[in-house]
């Protein structure tokens, strides 16, 4: 299967195409990115074909693409690789605003190709083991959930609000809400927010936000969506949730798959050794061409996820809860 990436712009874009080149009747066939120096890079590293643009790569016999372009993008390149009948996997969040989102859905649609939405939380071990106990009843009815998605500041183009559509809030929100929905089977009904600019850094953007989240079974929901760790934190960030059930609570930790290394150069910092949440996402996608299935992770569930990240935004503007749907 030849699978091309559309840009490197995003940081998951290095551990994607570690993944497919890992996988066995997997190859990438080349990569497309507007920044000559960048794309050059990667395409040496990966052993690969370099397009300075991305018509040129859909132009060729690949089977699919990855792309992990800035968020201002995805519209443009998700319409184009659908046009061009080519299956797509794309980074979170799917896109800036509702309408187009539901053009880049209905298009893939009208063109019968694959669109799922990257969120590689769903592959996680201890995400999915919990997944199984919510599924078999054992938690009973859920009545809220509590979680987290803190990080640090990615700086680059997340922060110029014409190249992401947000902050923090966009950012981190989407992953969260998606775990959220698929446990539940459930839909975000009402959004509100409070949202902090410039709290953990200098760059005017929003780098802090609490959620309250109402869902259509009556459950209510909580996530801090911010980029509040500083430099010295051990890791990048982390995903947390602590689900409340009217037989039982539990709490997951998606990245406490780690050992703690202390060294003289970089002080503590968590190595990770478990399960590679990127992989078992790329592996979903191939599988999902090769069977001709639906994937895990459909357009519609990064749509649903981003239209409560753009909902919250609203609510803090408007100083109450927002309506979603």
């Amino acid at each position: 299967m030849k699978i091309g990436i559309i840009s490197f712009a995003h940081l998951h874009a290095f551990d994607y195409a570690a993944a497919l080149q890992s996988m066995e009747g997997v190859m990438i066939a080349g990569i497309a990115d507007d920044n000559e120096e960048r794309g050059k890079k990667y395409a040496t590293q990966f052993e690969t074909a370099y397009y300075p643009d991305f018509h040129e790569l859909l132009n060729t016999d690949i089977d699919a693409v990855v792309i992990t372009s800035e968020n201002s993008m995805h519209y443009q390149h998700v319409l184009a690789a659908a046009e061009a009948g080519k299956h797509i996997l794309c980074e979170k969040p799917l896109g800036v605003n509702k309408e187009e989102m539901e053009e880049m859905i209905k298009v893939c649609k009208d063109h019968h190709v694959i669109l799922e939405t990257a969120f590689p939380v769903r592959f996680n071990v201890p995400v999915k083991q919990v997944k199984e106990l919510v599924d078999q009843g054992q938690l009973g009815k859920i009545l809220a959930i509590k979680g987290t998605n803190r990080g640090s500041n990615p700086g680059g183009w997340f922060v110029e609000k014409d190249k992401s559509g947000g902050g923090a809030v966009l950012d981190h929100t989407v992953h969260v809400v998606d775990i959220m929905r698929w446990y539940t089977g459930a839909e975000v009904k009402e959004v509100y927010a409070e949202i902090g600019t410039s709290m953990f850094s200098d760059v005017p953007i929003d780098d802090s936000g609490i959620l309250t989240m109402e869902f259509s079974n009556g459950m209510f929901a909580t996530l801090d969506c911010s980029w509040s760790r500083n430099k010295a934190y051990p890791t990048w960030g982390d995903v947390t949730l602590e689900i409340i059930g009217t037989n039982g609570t539990v709490k997951v930790d998606a990245f406490d798959q780690k050992v703690t290394m202390y060294s003289n150069q970089s002080g503590a910092q968590w190595v990770g050794w478990g399960d590679d949440m990127n992989a078992g996402l790329l592996e979903d996608f191939v599988e999902s061409i090769k069977q001709g299935k639906a994937p895990l992770v459909s357009g519609v569930d990064g749509m649903k996820a981003a239209e409560v990240a753009l909902g919250a935004y609203q609510s803090f503007m408007d100083k109450k809860p927002v309506k979603i749907g």
